[in-house]
């Protein structure tokens, strides 16, 4: 007979203990601290909007910096690389440093060490410049984001919760509306590189909200940093995702990216090997894997958010490079994306921690499927209403059920000492993802204006199949996930 049973019993690092409630009580300190878990709130979104702006910035302006720079295809790919490489790779250090050093510390760290990097690309006259810029930008957000969302879910629970998280979606869907419609004006009136001085208002506003309203919180365990865990985990990423940039960028499995991958293949079986004999003390406790629905969530996350980056990605750059489209047009023909992500991300963060996650996991990446495919309709010379328009609305709409739940759910699926390098583990799944979205872009860019778009249908059908695949996950992972803060069913 079926039956409920708490997550305590059903997961094992559910479990309350003695650290994890005293954790609880600093972090409701914080709270008292910082006068309103709202300043959190909004200095968290301050903060994460950095890399959403960014990111749907460089979108509409990469045409532009291509020719500016006369850039071949290879090198357009670094310009995306160079920041997602050092991100992913450090991402998993930069929550842990979080969770045992002071994660309101590590985020004005991060924060400003993105500031400065953005005035670099800012002032950058060449490729070079450019690049060493957005490597710093990599570096700057692997520190601030996995912080962001863990001060963020310290200072709130249950349904404040995912209302909040909610919210920090929505306001990083407006941010990435906005930005390129701002970017679009900045490329084609003063120059790409203005670009990059949108970050800077964000950047001030995180600081100072971090420094004067919100407190400090860390793991209260007086455990040192696993620091052979973080070196393996930052060489291991670092290798495997330097070996897969170079086979993007170069669309050949040459000997130095084969012997990159191997070897960061190699130093992760290692580093879960030392995660294995460190055991509580790990940087990733190996006994949250054993859980289908932690499972279940990052996979969803790596392949939904891989899909996802790649439309980002190539939708506008086609819609510049074959349908002739400005970059304020671009801009535009992307804005029911924020719009439908905005509207309904607090209303699905709320109404999951209500009913549960699994409906809207399953079925937001199916929707986003289906707008992937009627993506493959755009075609040159045609109406954006009838053509693009579509498109864009179903996979906004998609997106708008998933983004708010998963990243809610992602939080609370372990527990409150570990929230920092749980963030920092998924958000690097989804920029490990979105780097084959950029060899999507690498096999499109090899052809020029109308030839563009054979190559981006078959990008889009790939993106169609592996977001199918992220609901899939989904709906197996969460099965027994009971929509009454955080049981599960047995079966």
């Amino acid at each position: 007979m079926a039956g409920v049973r708490s997550a305590a019993s059903a997961a094992p690092f559910h479990r309350p203990d003695a650290a994890a409630a005293k954790t609880r009580r600093l972090n409701r300190a914080a709270s008292s601290k910082s006068h309103a878990p709202v300043w959190t709130l909004v200095m968290s979104v301050a903060a994460s909007s950095l890399s959403f702006i960014d990111g749907s910035v460089l979108n509409v302006a990469l045409p532009a910096i291509r020719q500016s720079l006369d850039a071949s295809a290879a090198e357009v790919q670094w310009i995306v690389n160079g920041y997602t490489l050092p991100l992913a790779a450090l991402i998993l250090l930069g929550g842990a440093l979080g969770d045992h050093q002071g994660r309101r510390r590590w985020l004005i760290i991060g924060t400003a060490v993105f500031g400065v990097a953005s005035l670099i690309c800012a002032i950058s006259r060449s490729l070079e410049l450019l690049l060493v810029g957005r490597a710093l930008q990599g570096v700057g957000a692997a520190l601030l984001l996995p912080n962001s969302l863990a001060l963020l879910n310290s200072a709130y629970s249950g349904e404040a919760r995912g209302r909040a998280v909610g919210i920090w979606a929505a306001s990083g869907a407006i941010g990435a509306a906005i930005a390129p419609l701002i970017g679009g004006w900045l490329v084609d009136n003063v120059g790409w590189e203005s670009i990059f001085y949108i970050n800077l208002p964000f950047v001030a506003a995180a600081i100072a909200i971090a420094l004067t309203h919100v407190g400090e919180v860390k793991n209260p365990r007086k455990t040192p940093i696993d620091g052979l865990g973080a070196a393996l985990a930052t060489l291991g990423l670092g290798a495997l995702i330097y070996g897969l940039t170079l086979w993007s960028s170069q669309r050949d499995l040459s000997p130095t990216a084969a012997l990159a991958s191997v070897a960061g293949i190699v130093l992760l079986g290692v580093f879960l090997l030392v995660e294995r004999r460190s055991s509580d003390n790990a940087m990733i406790p190996l006994r949250y894997f054993s859980d289908p629905c932690f499972s279940s969530l990052n996979m969803m996350t790596f392949l939904l958010y891989g899909a996802f980056g790649s439309a980002l990605l190539l939708l506008p750059y086609v819609l510049i490079a074959a349908g002739g489209y400005s970059p304020v047009q671009a801009g535009l023909a992307m804005l029911p994306l924020p719009i439908l992500i905005s509207v309904a991300s607090p209303i699905m963060g709320k109404l999951a921690s209500r009913i549960g996650p699994r409906w809207p996991l399953t079925l937001g990446p199916v929707i986003v499927a289906a707008g992937f495919l009627l993506g493959t309709r755009i075609a040159v010379d045609q109406s954006y209403w009838t053509h693009v328009f579509p498109a864009v609305v179903v996979l906004s709409s998609g997106m708008a059920l998933a983004v708010a739940p998963l990243t809610s759910t992602v939080l609370v699926s372990v527990d409150a000492e570990h929230t920092g390098m749980v963030s920092g583990f998924n958000s690097a799944l989804s920029r490990a993802g979105g780097l084959f979205g950029v060899a999507l872009l690498g096999a499109v860019l090899a052809s020029t204006g109308k030839a563009l778009l054979g190559p981006f249908a078959v990008a889009l059908v790939i993106c169609a199949i592996v977001a199918a695949l992220a609901g899939v996950a989904a709906f197996i992972g969460l099965r027994d996930f009971s929509p009454k803060k955080g049981e599960r069913v047995a079966a």
